[in-house]
């Protein structure tokens, strides 16, 4: 069954809010005051369950996962379990015990970069964001650790996409992701006005199409957006379709991808913040495999016929 993570079937961990920065997009409105995070039992339950239910892909990202102190001994874990394992970082606070922690249990590292340096460290609400990150990523390199970095596209930095792709490539990365601006968490409130609308949109497509050619081989430069084509001819990959008659006795990973557990231990579908009316439920009170019968049970009619809505509207001409 089709999702829209394609054949990859991902878990995404955010064990913690607390972060060392207050960055003006954080979906989690994530900084250094938050205190709100999970006990690892917790993380390896969904871990372990996720793996059952044919989830092959896991992703730690935060607040910033580097704080988390369980993070080392659970990368190592999960890799051995025979998983892929990505860490989403500043790259702050990178050091030679947390790089021990990657190389021995991350397949790649994401790093956030928003643009120039000045962007940079306007977006991350620090004048020093931008400068100690260039200076950690040595690190990454000399311990062989694959790294990427996602920028966030915004109504006001398609000009910066190309500077972001030449210190992208400079620095050894082998990605590089264009991720949209979402105006939720914090963003709400600072970037409200920032989102790309269409024109720029399109710009930073055709602009990416140009870096890809440019790069080469040498980096992979991914741009999060489809057209509507797509969208009508793959209508089971946004959950759009009527469930499957015998979804009930197939992995859980092929209803939903990918699947979120926020610090607070809640369960939801696709992206974190997502709705807790669709919540499969918290890990806190209750076992993976109760929440997810639970959800086939009494949730998931509801939110195909709401992905169902969203599909249509999306296919709309402009």
């Amino acid at each position: 069954m089709a999702a829209p993570t394609g054949a990859t079937r991902i878990l995404q961990v955010h064990p913690l809010r607390t972060c060392n920065l207050r960055c003006l997009h954080c979906y989690s409105e994530s900084d250094p005051g938050q205190r709100e995070r999970l006990p690892a039992e917790v993380v390896w339950e969904a871990i372990t369950s996720a793996q059952a239910e044919g989830y092959s892909v896991v992703g730690f990202s935060g607040g910033e996962p580097l704080l988390y102190e369980p993070l080392g001994e659970l990368l190592r874990a999960t890799r051995d379990l025979g998983l892929r394992v990505s860490v989403t970082t500043n790259g702050m606070l990178l050091d030679e015990r947390r790089v021990a922690w990657l190389r021995e249990g991350a397949c790649l590292v994401a790093i956030s970069l928003d643009g120039m340096p000045e962007s940079h460290n306007r977006m991350r609400g620090s004048p020093r964001a931008f400068e100690t990150m260039q200076d950690k990523l040595h690190l990454l390199r000399e311990a062989g650790i694959a790294f990427g970095f996602i920028f966030t596209l915004t109504q006001f930095n398609c000009d910066e996409l190309e500077w972001v792709a030449a210190f992208a490539r400079d620095q050894g990365a082998q990605l590089l992701q264009v991720h949209a601006l979402d105006v939720v968490g914090r963003a709400r409130d600072s970037l409200g006005n920032a989102a790309p609308d269409g024109r720029e949109l399109a710009a930073a497509f055709v602009e990416t199409i140009r870096l890809q050619a440019e790069a080469g081989d040498t980096m992979t430069i991914h741009f999060d957006l489809l057209d509507r084509d797509f969208l009508a001819e793959n209508p089971g990959t946004f959950f759009s379709t009527p469930r499957s008659a015998d979804a009930a006795f197939r992995p859980f990973a092929e209803s939903i991808s990918p699947l979120i557990l926020e610090a607070d231990g809640t369960l939801v579908p696709l992206g974190h913040g997502f709705p807790r009316a669709f919540a499969l439920g918290n890990l806190r009170t209750s076992p993976f495999p109760e929440l997810i019968q639970n959800w086939r049970d009494t949730r998931e009619g509801e939110f195909r016929s709401v992905c169902r809505e969203v599909w249509q509207e999306a296919r709309a001409p402009a």
